[in-house]
């Protein structure tokens, strides 16, 4: 079920990313036609599952183990089909998961810091069918709340939402409601923590975030995260298959229109309109 226009986000303005990892320079060329051939594939899956059963015998199999094909189909895309590059992502993956002890976490075990209300996964799809993750930056304190218990709880919410993914849908949506955020809740280091986890252990899984109502107070820490971000990944606007042009031509309102792709992006400089998203990422009404 698609998700219905959300109250609570009456007239945000919003700034849209996606998180795509950049190339690798001197990446080796991937297997051909590994994407389109199940048959490659599946005998490039079995050869990395041989070499995790050889070489990490001590790592757990089962779901999200060495032995976890559907896992290891993933991370070999995410390489681009290098069985090294994979080998090296998805054994930092698993030990990750394992010390971290990802399967232990459940309603029970985040209650505490949940009932903060600061994240949740919304009970429906967004537009696209993706499980939406909805982070209430204000309620947000790092001066106050345990940095483990917001990890834990971060990472709870993310698998929660990895889980209601429907079949042949593969990355979620982000959203970051940014109304009443001020300097306390400001936290680089948590933010890199979430990078560290999109990218080392849940790669492409975060297909969009949007950024709802960013006051001015966040434009100083938004500067000190773009760094950090582009060193995960490449900044680019997202619609569903429209050009941003076109996406700030059916936005502003005529007076801000501009002539240039370029000079657009520098009067919208990332933020677009309620309706905007109302209009590609939720369904209005049944």
């Amino acid at each position: 079920m698609a998700l219905r226009t959300c109250q609570n986000f009456a007239s945000p303005f919003v700034s849209s990313i996606k998180l795509t990892k950049k190339p690798i320079r001197n990446f080796k060329a991937p297997v051909k036609n590994c994407q389109s051939d199940p048959h490659e594939s599946r005998k490039l899956v079995l050869q990395v599952k041989e070499r995790l059963e050889k070489d990490y015998n001590s790592l757990p199999v089962g779901k999200n183990g060495r032995d976890d094909e559907d896992m290891i189909l993933w991370f070999l895309k995410d390489r681009k089909f290098s069985i090294e590059e994979s080998l090296a992502k998805l054994t930092k993956a698993i030990k990750w998961r394992q010390e971290f002890r990802v399967s232990e976490l459940n309603e029970d075990s985040v209650r505490g810091i949940a009932e903060s209300g600061k994240a949740y996964v919304h009970d429906f799809l967004d537009i696209n069918e993706r499980p939406v993750l909805i982070v209430v930056a204000s309620k947000h304190l790092p001066a106050v709340h345990d940095p483990v218990e917001d990890e834990k709880l971060c990472v709870f919410f993310i698998e929660k939402a990895l889980s209601k993914l429907p079949p042949g849908k593969e990355q979620i949506l982000g959203i970051i409601d940014l109304r009443g955020f001020g300097t306390e809740n400001a936290d680089l280091k948590f933010l890199t923590f979430l990078f560290d986890v999109f990218y080392y252990y849940h790669p492409k899984r975060l297909g969009e975030v949007l950024f709802v109502e960013a006051p001015f107070v966040f434009k100083p820490f938004w500067q000190l995260t773009k760094p950090l971000l582009k060193s995960y990944a490449s900044l680019k606007p997202s619609g569903r298959n429209i050009s941003l042009k076109q996406r700030c031509q059916t936005t502003l309102e005529s007076r801000l229109l501009v002539k240039s792709l370029h000079s657009c992006l520098a009067a919208l400089a990332g933020l677009i309109f309620a309706q905007t998203v109302k209009t590609y990422y939720f369904v209005e009404g049944l």
